[in-house]
């Protein structure tokens, strides 16, 4: 009964050593999770801390660029603002400046009618009354007197060519243009017979090319080519034969055309000079003219969208240049 009894309390210390050493175990295993968990909350408070503070971050940016957004279009509407305040001011102005262009149009017009009818009247009285001293009186008249007159005769012409020229150079700035196909082979070939038929003891040959055509408006291209071919006929008239050239080129893709002469030329020096109204490079006793053409020409260019330009030698011709 003793060893019995004692068997029973050494299986019960095993027991509670058992199940001491379970709870140790246990303990130790939970103390591990808890440690664990610790680790884990650390970091989790970590990773909040720093989701925190960059949304804080980002919230911040964000708000900048809000701040700064509404900067921007602040600014933008006070632009837009000020062009349309511009833009208003602009249309005034340009108003304006119709209104005047309009009213200086009309005054031209008065001014052209008054050169016109005004002017001319006096004019063609002195020309023709000077014509009646001359005629009636020329037994009164000692050849001073009569010399006198003539050279009356002379200014009086002049000066209506003069106020002819202006008319024509008015009309071409304010005429209305209607651009067309243009067969300028066909204008130079009927310009050239007037010129023939105008100084028929002239020994001139002509040089035109076939089937030049150009888009335009007929009645200024005929008058700029009236004029160009007028020069280089006036200019050839000491040169016998004298040849004169109408053609076609081209140049960086456009087509340019020209009116070539084998006259007295002119010197490069002074090419910037001759399409100014009233510019001579030749004395009038030498060549006729109002020093109005070559202006002329130039504006009908420039009204065609076109440039004119000319190259020449002194008494080796000149070839005038012209595009549209």
């Amino acid at each position: 009964m003793k060893r019995s009894g004692g068997n029973e309390k050494t299986a019960g210390l095993g027991l509670a050593g058992l199940g001491l050493a379970v709870l140790v175990w246990s303990n130790r295993r939970l103390a591990q999770r808890l440690v664990r968990q610790q680790q884990a909350t650390r970091r989790l408070q970590q990773t909040h801390t720093q989701v925190v503070r960059q949304l804080q971050e980002r919230t911040a940016a964000l708000s900048q660029i809000g701040d700064d957004l509404q900067t921007v279009v602040g600014e933008r509407l006070q632009v837009e603002a000020e062009i349309r305040r511009l833009y208003a001011r602009l249309e005034q102005r340009v108003s304006e400046r119709t209104a005047q262009l309009e009213a200086a149009n009309k005054e031209l017009e008065a001014f052209c009618y008054s050169v016109s009818h005004d002017l001319r009247t006096p004019l063609r009285s002195i020309d023709g009354f000077s014509q009646a001293l001359l005629e009636d009186y020329s037994q009164v008249l000692d050849p001073a007197g009569q010399d006198y007159l003539r050279r009356v005769r002379g200014a009086t012409q002049r000066m209506a060519e003069l106020i002819d020229d202006l008319l024509n150079l008015s009309r071409v700035t304010r005429s209305e243009m209607q651009l067309i196909s243009v067969d300028l082979s066909a204008l130079v070939h009927n310009i050239a017979d007037g010129l023939r038929q105008a100084g028929p003891e002239r020994d001139v040959v002509f040089v035109i090319a076939d089937d030049v055509r150009a888009e335009g408006d007929p009645r200024l291209l005929r008058v700029a080519l009236e004029n160009l071919l007028g020069n280089a006929w006036k200019f050839t008239g000491k040169r016998a034969p004298a040849h004169i050239e109408f053609g076609v080129t081209s140049r960086a893709g456009r087509p340019v055309y020209f009116v070539r002469d084998d006259g007295v030329g002119f010197d490069m020096a002074y090419a910037d000079k001759l399409f100014g109204a009233f510019q001579r490079l030749h004395a009038l006793s030498e060549f006729p003219g109002t020093g109005i053409g070559l202006a002329t020409v130039q504006r009908i260019m420039h009204r065609h969208g076109g440039q004119v330009w000319a190259e020449g030698v002194v008494h080796g011709g000149a070839t005038f240049y012209f595009t549209l």
